[in-house]
């Protein structure tokens, strides 16, 4: 099941697949720091990689943080991740509508997965 609610707060952009947020819920209920992974998509690790990969992740990092910067409002639509390794919350980001896992994916800074 999808449910979207809104970005209240970015703490920070990990790299190009992994965010830490507020999530309001509605009602005056906050998720405070809540770490998203981005659904279905991929991109470039930056730990423990040759630098050729390190530097296309920091592009892909810092692609992610300038769209959430810089919009009005930001949006999550959220996936259970119920049989992964770590049980995080999974999402689609949007960015004043337009959907930042897909972009990513359409600029070549991200594989689907």
């Amino acid at each position: 099941m999808l449910y979207t609610y809104k970005i209240s707060k970015i703490h920070s952009v990990y790299d190009g697949d992994t965010v830490t947020v507020d999530i309001d819920l509605g009602l005056n209920v906050v998720i405070c720091k809540e770490k998203v992974r981005l659904y279905g998509i991929d991109t470039p690790e930056l730990r423990g990689v040759a630098p050729e990969i390190k530097a296309k992740g920091i592009v892909a990092r810092d692609w992610l943080h300038d769209q959430l910067d810089g919009a009005d409002e930001v949006l999550v639509r959220t996936h259970k991740d119920k049989t992964g390794k770590y049980g995080r919350l999974l999402g689609e980001l949007f960015a004043d509508g337009v959907n930042l896992n897909e972009t990513l994916v359409e600029l070549g800074m991200a594989v689907e997965i």
